[in-house]
């Protein structure tokens, strides 16, 4: 047992970053309310109980953040992004809070003018209008253009008709729809004079306020699902419902009353996709969540493993503290390190997205809607490997409700899928790096991504914005072959990347009018590869500008061994590449396979104190194998303290 090796506090202050007072804000309110979780209720109980908390939750103020001003929030989207982060523990609640105030008011922030805020915005905050955010239909869920509802303008009672026109058309999964819901935000084809203008939203009620569904509205229960039991998704159905003219979200397309549409955008293409571009936060929200998620499990499964004996050390007469083993160490650190590089990467996110929502840089929300999209699906799937990985690591006692691993796992596996499915993000990508971010919105599904690539391919260009320029000073100092030189290793990262893409881009150029959806088709594998490389090497590099950035040497250090680990790691999990490749030799993937090692017996004493440093609100952790873990632990230093007095 050894004391921390760095400065606690001051790692929580660089963690926890500029929305530090939002972290705090969230950690107090769980103080003062009752948010736990809830995994031993029956469907209709653990719902109740989570509408009851979302009530809670909209009397704390937290909820207030990303609205505008004007209408009582403080017009922070980013620290709204943030606070649903901190509900790791309740992931019933996060994704109820995230449709309610980020998704359905979101909406109608982002989508809607003066007169739908002054509306609805307060009683959305209050969470006295429940909503619904009603896009994925049943025959599309990816493909969201091509969505088959209608809102059809009748100019003779100045209202839309909104219909679903078959059973593929229905409203699939939604939040908040088979019980709670009263007002859906519903993406429709808009058509008016005969013309459809392209996928728009409107605002649809559903129930009236005595939960009575609303005339033309059918709503099924999807029933009890794997996990987030506590959020009622439901199907909707609408057959010639009538909503008035002004329930049209119209930033971004109108209809008068005579009949006659207009929009600031012209083209349909680049209208829809700025439009989507607007509803960023969920994606977002969903990466940070996810990553916060894993923390929660890698804290419980390092406090159990540090506590926790088994066998016997020759010699000794006692058993083994499990964490001493190496094994144990492969599964859980190299997992502490890459939580540690996303969530500084998912900071840099969020950052943008607050960049962006202050500018009207076309250029730059592209950046972010391509950032946000590869983010969210790397994350997603580091909670789930991770989170199964701690269950694995904590034995029987991970399977058990009470241990909290099995909750996690369940409620997060479903969002690999959900706020895009994690390929399909993949692709979007990819897409922007072989594009380069050209103006080209029309028809830019697969036949027309390829199209364009195939013209107008120019090789992608590795960039850094000024933020990380200390990584490009590091890579031009280094002249150094060595796995443990920063610079080598960033190196390594930015060849990888360039090398798939300009690999990818002489795939591409192949296609023609005639084989454009094969030449694309067979290229996904390399697609999909191209992108996971292009997000390794930004995580790499926020987590190398995060340890810049630290002020205290101690810490400093200690993130700096992080990093390396989270560098090697990936290498090594991708040793085949770099082998087949001639990046490294058989002697350097040998290395680099104990540099890891050496890296997790270094580590090994400071896990639990780096976990903990993430700052997981304690509500959270309900664990007995993590909490007892605490116990023993802290019994276990007193004891270290009192054997060993300072003098």
């Amino acid at each position: 047992m050894t004391n921390p090796a760095f400065d606690a506090g001051e790692l929580r202050s660089l963690l926890d970053g500029r929305w530090a007072s939002v972290r705090e804000k969230v950690r107090d309110s769980l103080g003062e309310n009752e948010l736990g979780n809830a995994d031993d209720l029956d469907t209709e109980s653990h719902r109740e109980r989570t509408l009851e908390q979302l009530r809670l939750l909209a009397k704390s103020g937290v909820p207030e953040l990303g609205f505008p001003v004007a209408q009582g929030g403080s017009g922070d989207q980013a620290g709204s992004v943030v606070s649903l982060e901190m509900l790791c523990g309740n992931l019933s609640l996060m994704v109820k809070s995230g449709v309610q105030w980020g998704l359905f008011g979101g909406a109608v922030v982002a989508l809607g003018t003066e007169h739908h805020h002054e509306r609805y915005l307060r009683d959305i905050m209050s969470a006295e209008l429940p909503g619904c955010f009603a896009m994925t239909e049943t025959g599309h869920g990816s493909d969201v253009q091509s969505l088959r509802t209608t809102a059809t303008y009748d100019p003779a009672t100045r209202e839309f008709v909104v219909h679903t026109p078959h059973e593929a058309a229905r409203k699939e999964y939604i939040g908040n729809a088979a019980r709670d819901g009263r007002m859906a935000v519903v993406f429709a084809q808009l058509i008016t004079a005969g013309e459809s203008h392209g996928v728009h939203a409107l605002l649809v009620p559903i129930r009236d306020a005595s939960g009575n569904t609303c005339e033309g509205v059918r709503i099924e229960d999807c029933g009890r699902k794997a996990g987030l039991n506590g959020v009622d998704n439901g199907r909707i159905y609408f057959d010639q419902v009538r909503v008035p003219r002004e329930n049209l979200l119209n930033r971004y397309g109108d209809v008068a009353e005579d009949g006659t549409y207009s929009s600031p955008i012209d083209s349909q293409g680049k209208r829809f996709f700025t439009m989507l571009g607007t509803l960023i936060r969920g994606r977002i929200s969903v990466a940070g969540t996810s990553g916060a998620a894993a923390k929660l499990a890698l804290e419980i499964a390092l406090r159990y493993a540090d506590a926790r004996r088994q066998f016997d050390r020759p010699g000794t007469g006692e058993e083994v503290v499990v964490l001493d083993y190496l094994a144990h160490q492969r599964k859980l650190l190299p997992a502490l390190a890459k939580s540690y590089a996303l969530h500084f990467a998912q900071e840099e996110l969020v950052q943008a997205l607050d960049e962006v929502g202050r500018g009207d840089d076309e250029r730059a929300q592209r950046e972010l809607e391509s950032r946000a999209a590869g983010l969210k699906a790397v994350t997603t799937w580091h909670a789930t490997h991770t989170i199964q990985t701690c269950r694995e690591a904590c034995g029987g006692a991970g399977y058990l409700t009470e241990n909290q691993l099995a909750g996690l796992k369940a409620d997060t596996d479903v969002f690999t899928t959900f706020e895009g499915d994690n390929t399909v993000l993949l692709q979007l990508v990819a897409k922007g790096l072989l594009t380069d971010y050209k103006d080209q919105f029309d028809g830019i599904g697969t036949l027309g991504l390829a199209k364009f690539v195939a013209d107008q391919f120019v090789g992608a260009v590795i960039e850094r914005s000024a933020a990380h320029s200390i990584v490009q000073r590091i890579i031009d100092a280094s002249n150094k072959d060595d796995i443990l030189d920063r610079g080598w290793q960033l190196k390594l990262f930015d060849d990888r990347e360039a090398h798939v893409l300009d690999g990818l881009g002489r795939r591409l150029r192949k296609a023609n009018k005639d084989n454009a959806f094969e030449v694309f088709n067979n290229a996904q594998d390399h697609v999909l590869r191209a992108a996971r490389v292009h997000i390794d090497r930004l995580v790499l590099d926020a987590f190398v500008a995060a340890v810049d950035r630290c002020q205290d040497p101690r810490n400093a250090e200690i993130l700096d061994k992080l990093c390396d680990l989270y560098a090697l790691s990936t290498i090594e999990e991708d040793k085949a590449w770099f082998l087949e490749h001639e990046r490294i030799s058989p002697r350097r993937a040998k290395s680099v396979t104990q540099a890891v090692n050496d890296l997790c017996g270094e580590l090994r004493p400071h896990a639990v104190d780096l976990v903990e440093a993430f700052g997981t609100p304690r509500q959270w952790l309900t664990a007995p194998i993590a909490t007892g873990a605490e116990t023993s632990r802290q019994d276990a230093q007193r004891a270290h303290d009192e054997a060993n007095p300072l003098p």
